[in-house]
């Protein structure tokens, strides 16, 4: 392994390997986290890679250890890639409030100060960190991406944005429409401006309406999710999908919350789901 990338812990699993990296990002301008699940080979082709976009508060390790997808994930022959959810450290921008700064990175390019520095997550995501994981483990180019509130909106606007890139996207109580609601209207407006047309590039409602090539979206939405009423409105999703023709399928879970059990319950069918598009 090049000199990059500092193993920080391994763990034997389902026949594969669970994994912890560390690497200093050109991009963020700082120290960097990322989390992998590597299954035990099943042929000489390279796996195709599931990444898992987490949301507010989380880090690359909510995922790894709550939703239980390593076992699926080795049975299908899956790499999971899960990275942190914002720039970290001393010297990175920080706000009181959960929903603003560190752990709250929102996968956008911030361009007002102080944020611009280090708070360039699409980029990291898309270039930085995409390129490291090809460079320095045995993954096929095939690539799927998934995500959960936060992460379901930089999920589904990283899709919608890279045509061709993802063979699928999917997403657990995602905010869809980001330029509509609190969360996104403050953290937009911080690493923005407060132009809000400079926002609609990070917005799935509109960005669906601009991308000539759909690829298929499914998005599980519990609907005792103590987010959903101000925060998250899946059905405008689902509304735009509809007019332009999008394959999107909106499940609601009678029941559920926002949480990790919530996702546990579900996270089979979505690695499922994008294993019918990466394994063809």
């Amino acid at each position: 392994m090049p000199s990059t990338l500092e193993l920080l812990e391994e763990h034997r699993m389902f026949g594969g390997w669970q994994q912890r990296y560390r690497h200093n990002s050109s991009t963020l301008n700082c120290a960097m986290t990322f989390s992998i699940f590597l299954p035990g080979p099943k042929s000489d082709t390279p796996p195709p890679v599931v990444w898992f976009l987490a949301g507010l508060t989380c880090t690359d390790e909510n995922f790894t250890t709550k939703a239980g997808a390593q076992r699926v994930a080795a049975e299908l022959g899956l790499v999971l890639v899960m990275p942190d959810t914002s720039p970290r450290g001393e010297g990175v921008p920080n706000d009181d409030g959960y929903d603003l700064g560190q752990g709250a990175g929102f996968y956008l390019n911030a361009t007002r100060s102080p944020w611009d520095r280090h708070f360039r997550m699409y980029d990291y995501i898309n270039d930085e960190l995409s390129a490291l994981i090809t460079d320095n483990f045995n993954v096929s180019d095939r690539q799927a991406i998934a995500g959960h509130s936060m992460g379901g909106h930089g999920a589904i606007m990283l899709a919608l944005r890279n045509p061709g890139k993802f063979t699928s996207a999917s997403a657990f109580a995602p905010i869809v429409n980001p330029c509509q609601v609190p969360w996104g209207q403050k953290a937009f407006s911080n690493y923005l401006g407060d132009d809000p047309q400079s926002w609609l590039e990070y917005d799935s409602c509109w960005l669906m309406r601009q991308t000539p090539v759909s690829v298929p979206v499914l998005i599980d939405q519990g609907d005792s999710d103590q987010f959903l009423a101000d925060q998250l409105h899946p059905e405008r999703l689902e509304q735009v999908a509809r007019e332009v023709g999008w394959p999107l399928t909106l499940r609601i879970q009678p029941g559920y919350d926002h949480s990790y059990f919530f996702i546990a319950s579900f996270i089979e069918d979505h690695l499922r789901f994008h294993a019918k598009h990466l394994l063809v």
